[in-house]
């Protein structure tokens, strides 16, 4: 009986452990953000598919004229451009998939637009697959990063936060920095994105270019960082509390240990950039926004071509 107890604390002690090795233990410290955004009124069904590096993504927003939007659906997909395992046809099929289902929800097809990051664009996958999409007469719209980072900026900083705030888009092909200048436009600096290993970089030469790229952004505007990207959602995503929209980020790397021992290269080169930004701006107060993205901002700037 005494060696049947001891077998049985022994196996609830590793099904324990495993049960719980499953999500990074991330200790948080940080308090709520609390900001309200203003609702639409009288606003119009409007959906994009976005083709990445990595991500095959689609939105569907509520927008007005005034550019207030809600999230009402978002569909998160692989492209797998990058680790070359698609082809033309499977990401053509994917796609007319996609749009049937955001016509389906109601989203008239003058309003549904197809985009291609900057990331994505450069592989030659991407190419080949550009080729096809002219050859079927499907519109579309290649977004550069400088666009991307504009697109981004709308969508995921508040006018409120213009004049203190900078905003970050950690891609796995690129990562966009952004904020404001002269009348409000957008200034965007690239630099490299998470997959960087990919390309032969280390951690040591991206960390330090990273650092120069963030270091001009003028000090003034550091003292919220706005973020979004497939790293920073893994990262929130141990984190968020109340299904909020903003979710409070930890800026101790040590507290994303155990993530990235378990996601991997990835996520763990996507820290390193993380890193580096905080080093550089010495920002404490870092928000990522579950809804934004830059196809959203897109969207804002699309005229709505026909009422649902």
């Amino acid at each position: 009986m005494k060696l049947l107890k001891i077998i049985s604390i022994s196996f609830f002690i590793f099904f324990y452990s495993c049960k719980n090795s499953s999500k990074p233990n991330i200790n948080s410290s940080t308090s709520e953000f609390n900001y309200t955004h203003t609702k639409p009124k009288n606003g119009t069904l409007k959906g994009v598919v976005e083709l990445g590096t990595s991500g095959f993504n689609y939105f569907i927003i509520d927008a007005d004229l005034n550019k207030n939007w809600e999230l009402k659906k978002a569909h998160f997909g692989k492209s797998l451009i990058s680790e070359g395992m698609t082809t033309p046809e499977q990401i053509i099929q994917n796609l007319t998939k996609k749009i049937e289902q955001i016509v389906a929800y109601g989203v008239t097809k003058k309003n549904i637009y197809t985009v291609i990051s900057s990331g994505a664009i450069k592989d030659e996958l991407t190419q080949s697959i550009v080729n096809e999409l002219e050859k079927l007469n499907h519109s579309f719209e290649i977004v550069s990063i400088k666009e991307e980072g504009v697109y981004g900026a709308k969508a995921i900083l508040p006018q409120e936060f213009y004049k203190n705030s900078f905003v970050v888009d950690i891609g796995s092909g690129n990562t966009k920095i952004s904020y404001t200048i002269n009348n409000n436009d957008f200034k965007t600096i690239e630099t490299f994105g998470s997959k960087y290993h990919q390309i032969g970089s280390n951690d040591e030469e991206v960390f330090k270019k990273v650092k120069e790229s963030v270091a001009l952004i003028p000090q003034e505007k550091k003292k919220y960082c706005f973020i979004m990207g497939g790293v920073p959602h893994k990262l929130a995503s141990f984190l968020q509390k109340k299904k909020e929209r903003h979710t409070q980020l930890s800026i101790k790397e040590e507290d994303y240990s155990e993530l990235v021992k378990q996601k991997g290269r990835m996520i763990s080169s996507g820290v390193n950039i993380y890193k580096s930004i905080l080093e550089e701006t010495d920002c404490k107060i870092v928000l990522f926004d579950w809804h934004a993205n830059f196809a959203i901002g897109y969207l804002l700037e699309k005229e709505t071509t026909d009422k649902n």
